[in-house]
C-alpha cells in the first residue's frame, strides 16, 4: 500500500457537505463531493456531545487533532478510514448546510468573524493511502485499535461489506431504526454500536444450522437485500409480544430468537404463562427472575438460580442428623455434605431450616442428576 500526506482546510473539508437521508442513512459526503464520509465498512457516528464538543474547542484553540486517513478509490474519489467522528463532529458545527448544534453556548454563526476565520483555515493533516480493498480493510481494521475500541459486530461489518450490510444498516443500525422501535424492550445493547445488528444475526443463524455470525454474512454477503433477516426479526418481536403481552423490565436482553427458534410452532397458552410467571416473580427463591422466560417454556431450573441454603442453615440440619447423610446413612464432614430441599422446590419445597437436609456430595449429585 502506498501512504502519501496531503493537508486540508477545514473549509476545504465542509464544501460540499451533504448527509443523505436522516442521520445520514443514505450517504455522506465532503470535500466538494469528492470524500465518502461514511463507505459501507464504517461505523455510526458514536461520539457523545462531550467528545463531539472538544473536537470543536480543540478547532477554535488551534491545538492539533490526531492524522485522518482516506483511502484513494480507483475513480480519483476517496472514502474517509479513520477520522469519520471528528470528521462529521466539525462538519455538523461548521458546514453551511448543518451548523446544528452549539459549543459553551455558540453556534458558528454567533462566533466572531476573526474565529470563524480561523476555523475555516485551520489545517487537518491526511494520509491518503492508496492500495487494493483489502488493503485498507485490513488498515483500517489497525489503525481503528485506537480511540473507540470497534464492537465485533464493526469489525465483521468491515469483513463482509456489499448490498445485504447496507440494506441491514438501514433497518438494525440507527438510533430510531426500525428494529430499535419496535425490539428496544426485549433486546439490549446499542443500534449504532451494531449491537442490534448482532444480535439479529445470531438468533437467525442459529435458526439456519450455522455456528458463527460469520458466516451468516459470508453467506449473503451479496443478497440484493437485507429483507429475510428483516421479517425473521419482526416475527421473532411479535411472537414475543404474542405469548408474553405483559412487559415487565425482565424481558430485556433474553435470547428471544434462540427460543423463538425452537418453540414458535409450540402450543402456549399467554394466560397460563402469564400465571406462572407472575406467581415465580412473587418468590423469594428464586434470584434470577430474567431467567423465569426462559423456565417456564424450558422447565430447565438452572435459568431461576434457586436460592440456596445458608452456612447456619446448612449447619443447624448437620447437627441434627449428628453428620449422618439423610440418604445413604453414612457419616461425613460437613465438608464433604451438601444443603438439599426436603421437599423439592418445584414442588413447593422453600429454602428454609425446616427444609434442609444434608446429603453427602454422591448422594446429592445422583439424586440431582448431576
Amino acid at each position: 500500500m502506498k501512504i502519501d500526506r496531503m493537508q486540508v482546510s477545514i473549509k476545504e473539508l465542509c464544501n460540499g457537505y451533504e448527509e443523505k437521508g436522516i442521520d445520514g442513512i443514505e450517504g455522506i459526503v465532503a470535500y466538494g463531493g469528492k470524500l465518502d464520509v461514511r463507505p459501507p465498512y464504517q461505523r455510526e457516528y458514536v461520539y457523545a456531545p462531550k467528545e463531539r464538543d472538544e473536537v470543536i474547542r480543540t478547532v477554535k484553540k488551534g491545538f492539533p487533532l490526531n492524522t485522518m486517513y482516506w483511502a484513494k478509490t480507483e475513480d480519483d474519489r476517496y472514502e474517509l478510514m479513520d477520522g469519520q467522528q471528528r470528521t462529521i463532529s466539525i462538519c455538523r458545527y461548521t458546514a453551511e448546510s448543518e451548523r446544528t448544534f452549539a459549543v459553551d453556548e455558540k453556534y458558528y454563526f454567533n462566533l466572531e468573524k476573526d474565529i470563524q476565520n480561523r476555523i475555516d483555515d485551520y489545517i487537518l493533516d491526511i494520509y491518503i493511502c492508496d492500495g487494493t480493498s483489502s488493503e485498507v480493510h485490513e488498515w483500517f481494521k489497525v489503525i481503528n485499535i485506537a480511540g473507540k475500541p470497534l464492537t465485533p459486530q464493526e469489525l465483521r461489518n468491515t469483513a463482509y461489506t456489499g448490498t445485504w450490510l447496507s440494506d441491514a444498516k438501514i433497518h438494525f443500525s440507527k438510533p430510531t431504526c426500525a428494529a430499535y422501535n419496535m425490539g428496544k424492550d426485549y433486546v439490549s445493547g446499542s443500534p449504532i454500536r451494531q449491537e442490534y445488528l448482532e444480535t439479529a444475526i445470531k438468533w437467525i443463524a442459529d435458526r439456519d444450522g450455522l455456528d458463527t455470525i460469520e458466516t451468516y454474512m459470508a453467506l449473503h454477503q451479496h443478497d440484493d437485500n437485507a429483507n429475510q433477516i428483516w421479517i425473521y426479526f419482526k416475527r421473532v418481536i411479535e411472537w414475543v409480544e404474542t405469548i408474553f403481552p405483559i412487559k415487565r423490565k425482565e424481558m430485556k436482553g433474553i435470547e428471544w430468537g434462540l427460543l423463538y427458534n425452537i418453540y414458535k410452532d409450540a402450543e402456549l397458552d399467554p394466560s397460563v404463562l402469564e400465571t406462572k410467571i407472575k406467581t415465580l416473580m412473587m418468590d423469594d427463591d428464586v434470584t434470577n427472575k430474567k431467567g423465569i422466560y426462559t423456565y417456564v417454556l424450558t422447565s430447565d431450573e438452572k435459568y431461576l438460580n434457586i436460592r440456596q441454603f445458608t452456612d447456619n442453615q446448612k449447619r443447624e440440619a448437620y447437627e441434627r442428623q449428628n453428620g449422618i447423610c439423610a440418604k445413604c446413612g453414612k457419616h461425613f464432614y460437613i465438608n464433604e455434605m451438601e444443603g438439599d430441599h426436603i421437599t423439592p422446590w418445584h414442588a413447593g419445597g422453600k429454602t428454609n431450616a425446616e427444609n434442609c437436609q444434608m446429603l453427602c456430595i454422591e448422594c446429592n449429585r445422583r439424586k440431582s442428576g448431576k
